[in-house]
């Protein structure tokens, strides 16, 4: 028997999901993570997990992970000295950007804009130049370029991007500025525009591929580290790492365009997410991933996560696909603090991390964090250890959230709900963010928590959301590691392609996207991924001509055949109209084509648990003093593993398992559905058939809408 293994890395956890790839078994295991070497706390897990299944390290053939080494790279800014070739006349690409500045108005004085990852000091012009359609209007000087990287080198650069103008429509020169740099700057990266992303718009393309240099080295280095470590404790296993859109790369793509993977971590939840979703029911979903340090949320509507063009990470936005993924500071670990200046409660950004932590944690924290405040709460029982076998110290934990209180004029309990609200609030603002922002009503979704701190808190976000119910999957905090170890390998092409809808045919479109998917499936290929496996999505990016914005329409090739383009610009009014309220009469034009292709991911058995009556009083196995709505109260602590399908736990409840604790409300309850998912509603809630089917229909109305205002523009001509 062969093994395959989904491990995801965050700032406190490190969590690990083993499964036989021939019967569907699975074993989970969460270990401390080690920030000063991910790759201890990977193989630390590998051994926990190994001796749960019984298994040598040996078996294991395939490893999944999700890591936010590029991540933390471009947030703590450690990454490369990286030196920048451009053509001549754009040395300050980087520095001229784009004008926008977040925070609304305010935003102009107190916006702080961060230094460009490759300094104006360190960026050289290439004495060339491409036209827009590919042609040469002036040749590459070569001998000034020798000279220019020679002083580059002197500067002790690490990394190189080469991003020249219009290198998307030809990419002779960048080509052979690469050649000759391996020449002058040997063992220095060199990333290509043209290779990264060969897309139109030179600060989006430039921008990206220096954020690729940026974090090369750094991800290089720890992927041939943990790559090194696996292979002396298996045989030859392979490695692949999770993409910001969901899909996986492989250890040497991982290695050459680390740029993919700055969603890696958050991305392996999503996916694990719509695993345990789809099985209780639910399409459509807010999905929220607490750890330690911060939480993660997205959007699910009719079963699929909803994808962007661009990554954000901090305040750098570069173009690479990924799930539209919202990250905010606000985890287990985030610290509460009292600023002298306003006397109000703040919780997070900040964070204790794995180490030293909260101070429950026992390990040298003293500052008060979000965990501290939920064993204060008593909403993580005496009797429960995390991860299976850390202790927690409440006296520590007591006497942290103590400062608050005494900052506030509080006692400890009712500080420690203000850190509980708080930061659940901090929670539903990014979800406002992927929802009520783009024109989703929360209400219509149901909401899906896991990581090792999202259960704990989703009873009260769907409060604050009217999104019901409130669902847990069995075994939350590891889930993201079950999405690693799910996801199939993926890859895309993409070229620019300026076209109105009138200059071009539908068998045009269908063409270039056929040649796109070829050019893909190659990586695809080159993994062993058989073609009767690989699945293929094509997308496009469109425009209303003389628009700056662009919004990104899946392709149905069937469709395109049979209606032309208008199955493309249908789709894109009634996008447009969802997210502005309106679709201008103009003429449509195409900016890019692209192709998705994925490779089939592993099937897990899908875990169906004993029937049982309503009554879970089998599964009791305690009582719990905790703190609810600003009272007192006792609550029924549960043993997960105990529950059956049709239990109805009513609130205030507490479910304890290994890898995380679910909080019931007073006045709520909780249903165990037949895979072992925990179902949480209102007691008077009555159930909305939007929950179980797709969101509330939106295209017919946009369509009268569109219809109606295209009467009106004939009228008035």
């Amino acid at each position: 028997m062969t093994y395959r293994l989904g491990v995801d890395v965050g700032g406190t956890f490190t969590d690990l999901l083993l499964v036989n790839e021939t019967t569907g078994q699975t074993w989970k295991a969460k270990v401390s993570s080690t920030p000063h070497d991910q790759s201890e706390g990977v193989l630390r897990g590998i051994e926990r997990v190994c001796g749960l299944a019984a298994i040598s390290a040996e078996a294991i053939d395939h490893v999944m992970h999700g890591t936010t080494v590029a991540t933390n790279t471009v947030l703590t800014g450690t990454g490369a000295r990286v030196g920048l070739v451009t053509t001549r006349g754009y040395r300050q690409v980087l520095q001229i950007a784009r004008s926008y500045v977040p925070g609304g108005l305010g935003g102009w004085v107190i916006y702080n804009k961060s230094l460009p990852m490759a300094p104006l000091a360190l960026t050289i012009e290439a004495d060339e130049r491409i036209g827009s359609k590919g042609d040469v209007v002036a040749a590459l000087n070569e001998a000034k370029l020798r000279d220019d990287l020679r002083a580059l080198g002197a500067r002790n650069i690490e990394a190189l991007t080469v991003s020249l103008i219009n290198a998307f429509a030809n990419d002779t020169h960048e080509r052979r500025i690469k050649e000759i740099a391996q020449e002058v700057l040997p063992g220095i990266p060199v990333s290509l525009s043209s290779e990264v992303v060969p897309e139109m718009q030179e600060y989006e393309r430039t921008v990206t591929t220096v954020a690729n240099s940026y974090v090369r080295p750094r991800v290089q280095k720890y992927v041939h580290n943990l790559k090194t470590k696996l292979s002396a404790r298996t045989r030859s296993v392979k490695l692949h790492i999770l993409r910001s859109d969901g899909g996986l790369a492989s250890a040497k793509s991982a290695e050459d365009f680390p740029v993919n993977l700055l969603m890696s971590g958050p991305a392996g939840g999503v996916t694990g997410a719509l695993w345990g979703a789809v099985q209780a029911g639910f399409p459509n979903l807010l999905t929220v991933d607490v750890g330690g340090t911060s939480t993660d949320v997205a959007l699910i509507m009719n079963g699929q996560p909803r994808l962007r063009r661009e990554t954000t990470v901090g305040d750098v936005t570069v173009r690479a696909s990924s799930v539209d993924i919202r990250t905010v500071g606000a985890g287990g670990g985030s610290i509460a603090h009292v600023p002298e200046l306003t006397g109000a409660l703040r919780v997070g950004p900040q964070s204790a991390g794995a180490d030293p932590g909260p101070a429950a944690y026992g390990k040298g924290g003293t500052e008060p964090t979000v965990t501290d405040a939920n064993v204060v709460l008593g909403y993580l029982p005496a009797m429960q250890k995390l991860g299976g076998d850390m202790a927690l110290d409440r006296k520590l934990a007591q006497q942290s959230v103590e400062k608050i209180g005494k900052a506030l004029g509080k006692n400890a309990k009712d500080a420690a709900l203000g850190i509980y609200n708080i930061v659940n609030e901090n929670m539903v603002g990014a979800l406002r963010l992927v929802s009520v922002e783009q024109g989703h009503d929360p209400r219509d979704y149901a909401l899906i928590a896991f990581g090792g701190a999202g259960p704990l808190h989703a009873n009260a976000l769907s409060i604050l959301l009217g999104s019901w119910p409130s669902i847990i999957p069995p075994g939350p905090g590891v889930l993201c590691a079950l999405g690693d170890a799910t996801t199939a390998v993926r890859d895309e092409s993409s070229r620019t392609y300026i076209r109105k809808f009138s200059e071009t045919s539908k068998d045009d479109i269908a063409r270039q996207l056929q040649a796109l998917a070829t050019d893909a499936a190659k990586s695809l290929a080159g993994e062993k991924v058989a073609a009767q496996d690989m699945e293929f999505g094509y997308q496009v990016d469109v425009r209303y001509h003389g628009q700056g914005l662009r919004l990104t329409v899946d392709v149905d090739l069937k469709r395109l055949e049979k209606e032309g383009l208008d199955a493309i610009r249908q789709p894109f009014d009634e996008e447009h109209t969802r997210l502005f309220t309106f679709a201008l009469p103009l003429e449509h034009e195409f900016v890019a084509l692209r192709a998705v292709v994925q490779g089939k991911g592993i099937n897990i058995k899908r875990q169906v648990i004993a029937r049982g009556g309503a009554s879970p009083a089998a599964a009791a196995v305690g009582k719990q003093q905790a703190y609810m709505a600003g009272k007192d109260c006792v609550a029924t602590v549960y043993d997960r593993a105990k529950l059956k399908a049709g239990n109805r736990i009513a609130g205030p409840a507490i479910v304890m398992e290994m890898d995380s604790t679910s909080v019931i409300l007073p006045r709520h309850h909780g249903k165990v559905d037949a895979h072992g998912n925990i179902l949480i509603y209102p007691d008077a809630y009555k159930a909305s058939k939007a929950k179980t089917g797709a969101a509330r229909p939106k295209a017919a109305p946009v369509k009268a809408r569109l219809a109606a205002r295209k009467k009106a523009a004939r009228k008035a001509k």
